[in-house]
């Protein structure tokens, strides 16, 4: 995948076609680099299994070789000239759409045994347990939302034309694909999207684990951090709050709405999770690990063995 992203940037750089409104390599180089942070963070949580690692061996090769798969497609579509998602303008395009579709299948599934494995193997530390299964939880139910992107519109099913429209499925709810977008992402201003929490759910996977280790490295700056207790309840904290920001893109996007034009009820519904996240940290925080008393040397010992601070 890291090969592929590669290639794909030079893509970029000396080919300047342009396929529903993006640059024609944008789409197989944002895969590549997200299947490779996808790939290593998964080859990491498997590696901290002590149980059922033939299982975890065997899902890995198979998220491995559909990813692959998918991306040959994704790449092959692109060098033709032609879209890779929803595209049925031809037998030949509606069937390697149809063969992407059950690998993602395959893929979810293999992501969902390797979840299930590290929700059944025990953790010494429990905040990294914490970390590693509500990241893997949340970014299964983000490569779900993909499902909804296959599904026919609204104005596709008006149109009563499914056995012969050359698009069937969209990443955007409310208008067409290929509208104005976000620089980098490219996600619509104009409607509903729904690749970011697509986006945002499958790479909880790095986030969550990512925030739990920033937390570690700061421990040595902040006395709080350093008590286990509290960096549990920071993880806990945090991973529901994602939870809940995938949970609210989803909806967001679902009634149509771009995500840099959010009406009322979204910012209302933010504000209530942004608040109760910040009052989840702020509890998490409040209590102060108590201090470890250590024996000095000048201290009398309680039997007639020296002690040595």
């Amino acid at each position: 995948m890291a090969l592929g992203a590669l290639v794909c940037a030079v893509g970029l750089v000396v080919d300047d076609r342009v396929l529903v409104g993006a640059p024609i390599w944008a789409k197989p180089f944002k895969f590549s680099v997200s299947f490779s942070a996808y790939s290593l963070t998964l080859a990491w949580m498997l590696a901290q299994t002590t149980w059922g690692r033939r299982t975890g061996w065997w899902a890995g090769n198979v998220v491995v070789l559909t990813s692959v798969l998918e991306m040959v497609i994704i790449t092959g579509q692109v060098i033709r000239g032609k879209r890779s998602h929803f595209n049925a303008e031809t037998a030949f395009d509606a069937n390697l759409y149809t063969v992407m579709g059950l690998t993602v299948v395959v893929l979810w599934a293999a992501t969902l045994v390797i979840a299930v494995l590290l929700l059944r193997n025990r953790l010494a530390d429990r905040a990294t347990a914490w970390a590693i299964r509500g990241g893997a939880l949340i970014a299964l139910a983000g490569a779900a939302v993909g499902f909804l992107m296959s599904q026919p519109t609204a104005e596709q099913r008006a149109a009563g034309n499914l056995d012969s429209a050359d698009v069937i499925g969209a990443h955007s709810v409310g208008v067409p694909d290929g509208g104005p977008a976000m620089p980098l992402t490219g996600w619509s201003t104009t409607g509903g999207d729904l690749r970011i929490p697509h986006f945002l759910g499958m790479h909880a996977l790095q986030l969550i684990p990512l925030f739990l280790i920033a937390l570690v490295l700061l421990a040595p700056r902040f006395a709080r951090l350093r008590d286990a207790g509290v960096r549990l309840r920071l993880v806990r904290v945090v991973t529901v709050g994602y939870a809940g920001l995938v949970a609210l893109t989803t909806w967001q996007a679902l009634r149509g709405q771009p995500f840099i034009h959010p009406d009322s009820a979204t910012l209302t519904a933010a504000g209530v999770l942004l608040a109760a996240v910040a009052a989840g940290v702020w509890a998490a925080l409040r209590t102060v690990p108590e201090p470890v008393s250590v024996r000095t040397e000048t201290e009398p010992a309680s039997d007639s063995k020296e002690f040595t601070a």
